[in-house]
């Protein structure tokens, strides 16, 4: 999918926000998630010494490549807009391996939800000495119920992912669900689950 098309996107969905997952906590806040699916998996933690932007390292193993090693990553809020009924917020992201200084990846990603509904994009270009490539993601999703503050609050979600090494789109669902600091997604993609746990603190 080119640049245009998710431009197009973005303004069909009004650039979403996911308060509880979002890439940047609070000021003086830290995270750490786990992150596993059938190309990679991961381990990362990252402090924000301000809410407009964090810094971390990740543990990559890659699975596609039989490859791993350690990244510095970070990222950095571009917009954000809070309205009484949604937010939407737009950052910048970009991470170089500590193992080659050829390998590192860019990109862009954004989201915006109400208490009802989500929204989210992410386009990484990600270059490496075996093979650069271009990873692609849209999310979309629906709260069945309106939890209150310290509930479990529950999301019914559709992702679809490009990943231009196999130049596919694949689209399948998973569940979303989070209390307090803690976040869970779950969902299966051709028979190999996709699991992505975070905790701040």
């Amino acid at each position: 999918m080119g640049i245009y098309k998710f431009i197009v996107l973005l303004v069909v969905f009004g650039f979403t926000s996911f308060v509880e997952a979002r890439p940047i906590s609070w000021t003086g806040g830290s995270t750490v998630m786990y992150k596993s699916n059938s190309m990679m998996s991961s381990y990362y933690y990252h402090y924000s010494p301000s809410f407009k932007y964090s810094v971390g390292a990740e543990y990559i193993n890659e699975r596609y490549y039989n490859d791993q090693y350690i990244s510095i990553r970070s990222t950095y809020l571009l917009d954000r807009k809070n309205t009484k009924e949604s937010q939407r917020n737009l950052y910048v992201t970009a991470s170089l391996s500590t193992k080659r200084n050829d390998e590192f990846y860019y990109g862009v990603h954004g989201d915006w939800e109400t208490r009802r509904y989500f929204t989210s994009f992410s386009m990484l270009d990600k270059r490496s000495n075996q093979k650069n490539y271009t990873e692609n993601e849209l999310q979309i999703g629906i709260a069945p119920y309106l939890g209150e503050y310290n509930q479990l609050h529950t999301w019914i979600m559709l992702k679809s992912k490009e990943d231009t090494r196999d130049s596919k789109w694949k689209t399948y669902p998973f569940i979303k669900l989070f209390k307090g600091d803690f976040l869970l997604e779950v969902g299966s993609k051709e028979s190999h689950w996709d699991l992505h746990f975070m905790k701040r603190f």
